[in-house]
């Protein structure tokens, strides 16, 4: 299971291994990445606690998680819950939640306006630009440091748009400025 707010290129095989060799109920893909520093492990690599806050000596749960059915039935029907919640119970009643560690990979949270924006800004890789098909660009508008635009993106006269995620068959109309935004269809 990957939490649709992240991007990454982990290489599950050796996580899904780990898996199958532990016997674990659910193995967490865990990273070191400050901000998000929560997860307790020990050196059998078992997940011992999952805290509110980053802390040192803890790692961060990367949103992906390799899950034997049996852990469904830990999350409650019918109301908001998080997966969280059911790792913890298991976790006191002592079933097997292990930890995966992973190195050398790239990871971003897409889970705010900003952080966003960074992973369409490095989805560049240093270029300034990023049209879909069928975009238009009048000759008189401008782009500013970056932007990317969907399929079917129009900048009419004059338009201007700075560090900003255009998604598709967006019209930026004449004269009109776009900064550090995203404009969804």
């Amino acid at each position: 299971m990957i939490n649709g707010d992240i991007l990454s290129n982990i290489d599950l095989s050796q996580a899904l291994r780990a898996h199958h060799e532990q016997r674990s109920l659910a193995t967490l893909i865990l990273h070191d990445c400050g901000p998000f520093n929560q997860v307790r492990i020990n050196d059998r690599l078992e997940v011992l606690d999952i805290g509110a806050q980053p802390e040192p000596g803890r790692l961060a749960f990367t949103g992906i998680h390799i899950l034997e059915p049996e852990v469904l039935s830990h999350i409650p029907g019918g109301e908001c819950s998080s997966i969280i919640d059911g790792y913890l119970r298991l976790i006191r009643e002592g079933r097997p939640i292990r930890a995966h560690i992973s190195k050398g990979h790239y990871w971003r949270d897409v889970g705010t306006i900003q952080s966003y924006l960074s992973a369409n800004r490095e989805a560049l890789k240093g270029r300034e630009v990023l049209w879909g098909e069928g975009c238009r660009v009048h000759p008189s508008a401008m782009i500013r440091d970056w932007a990317v635009g969907g399929r079917g993106t129009v900048l009419e006269a004059q338009a201007e748009v700075a560090r900003s995620v255009l998604w598709e068959d967006v019209t930026v109309g004449k004269g009109v400025r776009v900064m550090d935004s995203i404009v969804t269809s």
